[in-house]
């Protein structure tokens, strides 16, 4: 019998005093640097910074509320959602059913589901959308024998290994080209060719590592990386055991399954920009339920459909209307914390652009890069985006900041301006499977029961490994086009 190893129980800062103390550091750091200039009404691009008020420290995690005020809805709608399907029993036995049928081999689903998660992050940037399947993919990983940090890992690095390696994601390739200055073209091909290489390739070091960790939790129970406090939340929420016997779905049970399955289909094709590819089949007949037809969706109604999915859920149980209202409502508070942290990560952007650091970043780096070889540039640049993407965890947002001015300024020196764009690309997504202030990834792992120092230390390897291959690629990209 193996000896399992002792853990210490440590105390660790929460999500919420991490992100605060980050915000904090924000404000000082605007008394640090230079003081902007004005000319009139408008702050000259890179002179400096606007010093952060006490006020303004103070209130941009309240403002960040109303910065994130879609995904919270849709977060607590969706808490509600799953506290239905859970009362069903649905979703446990179906676990406790695919765990028999997988018995000894539970480790395939790992490489079958990041797969499937980097799909949605490669085509349309899957990240906040993958909230709902935290607490899920937790559950499943535990009932085979492993822990909620190979379901979190599963979420986080499949989806992100998509987002990483964009290849037709409208929030950041297509963000980043329809930002640059009129008469600045790009070559399609190239930004999802190269987007393609580096998706693939940052999904194999994912699952390798995540395999791998996987299998040494099942052979060795003790060789866990959660602390004590972790696996204590983790065995109350997701481990309690049972004589082990031979389970079967209920009729109702199986159709409650299809509809949550339908529930995450529909809204993933309802993200998915369709007339970004051409595609308008959906724009005639899909508009009726929401306003809005699937392709154009976002938050709210995603929040509209899962509302509609669980009172489906509740009539096909025989739900009378106070056991359907007390079990959502239940839900939705389970959802709080998880909200705060979305809400409070959001202030750190707030006060970016309050203090215009984010502005002053970019500009004088980029005065520096222009002077730099291609071999260099690549990696530089790519370091750039690293820091970039701690403040601006938003792909979209840091590709209305980043390549109006990366961009030309790639295009005058004669280097490749497919590479530079997927640079940016692939420095946000590395940034946002780690970073504090991507409320997804503090949301996620909330319900995961991980605390957030936890990821940090069991993700650093796998991010460094993947940063490392990154910048080889790029810079031999940079090289070659």
């Amino acid at each position: 019998m193996t000896e399992v190893k002792k853990k210490k129980n440590k105390v660790m800062l929460s999500a919420f005093s991490i992100i605060l103390i980050l915000i904090f550091a924000l404000g000082v750091l605007s008394y640090i640097l230079p003081i902007a200039q004005f000319n009139g009404d408008t702050i000259i691009d890179g002179s400096g910074v606007v010093r952060a008020k006490i006020s303004d420290i103070l209130m941009s995690p309240i403002l960040g509320f109303e910065n994130a005020i879609d995904v919270c809805i849709f977060v607590i709608i969706l808490g509600g959602f799953l506290a239905i399907v859970t009362k069903t029993g649905a979703l446990e036995t179906g676990i406790k059913v695919l765990v028999q049928k997988l018995k000894g081999r539970e480790t395939i689903l790992i490489p079958i589901l990041m797969f499937i998660f980097s799909l949605g992050g490669t085509t349309y940037g899957m990240l906040e959308e993958t909230v709902g399947f935290y607490a899920l993919l937790a559950a499943t990983m535990v009932a085979a024998r492993m822990d909620t940090l190979v379901g979190a890992s599963v979420v986080l690095l499949g989806a992100g290994s998509g987002v990483l390696g964009s290849t037709i994601n409208p929030f950041a390739v297509g963000a980043a080209v329809s930002a640059l200055p009129e008469g600045v073209t790009v070559n399609q091909g190239i930004i999802i060719g190269l987007g393609a290489i580096l998706w693939l390739t940052t999904l194999g070091i994912s699952i390798f590592f995540v395999m791998r960790y996987a299998k040494k939790v099942q052979k060795e129970k003790g060789s866990t990386f959660l602390s004590l406090q972790e696996q204590k939340a983790m065995e109350q929420a997701y481990g309690k055991k049972e004589k082990e016997e031979k389970v079967k779905l209920t009729k109702k049970q199986k159709l409650t399954l299809i509809i949550f399955a339908l529930t995450f289909i529909v809204m993933i094709i309802g993200f998915i920009p369709w007339g970004e590819f051409g595609i308008t089949i959906f724009d005639k007949f899909t508009g009726w339920l929401t306003g809005t037809p699937l392709g154009s969706w976002y938050f709210y109604e995603a929040a509209l459909w899962f509302l509609i999915s669980s009172i489906i859920i509740a009539i096909i149980n025989s739900y009378k209307e106070h056991e359907f209202v007390e079990t959502f409502i239940n839900g939705t508070k389970d959802m709080m914390s998880v909200v705060l942290i979305i809400a409070i990560a959001r202030g750190a952007s707030v006060l970016l652009q309050t203090t215009h650091l984010d502005n002053y970043i970019i500009y004088n780096a980029s005065n520096i890069l222009k002077d730099v070889p291609a071999i260099i540039f690549t990696p530089l640049n790519y370091l750039l985006h690293v820091v970039l993407s701690i403040l601006v965890p938003s792909s979209s947002g840091l590709a209305t900041l980043s390549t109006p001015i990366m961009g030309p300024l790639a295009v005058n020196v004669g280097y490749s301006l497919e590479t530079t764009i997927m640079t940016f690309v692939a420095a946000n997504g590395l940034v946002n499977l780690i970073t504090p202030t991507c409320g997804a990834i503090m949301g996620g792992l909330t319900l995961a029961k991980v605390e957030y120092t936890t990821w940090f230390k069991w993700a650093f390897k796998v991010v460094l490994t993947i940063a490392l291959v990154n910048i080889l690629i790029l810079t031999a990209a940079m090289i070659i086009l």
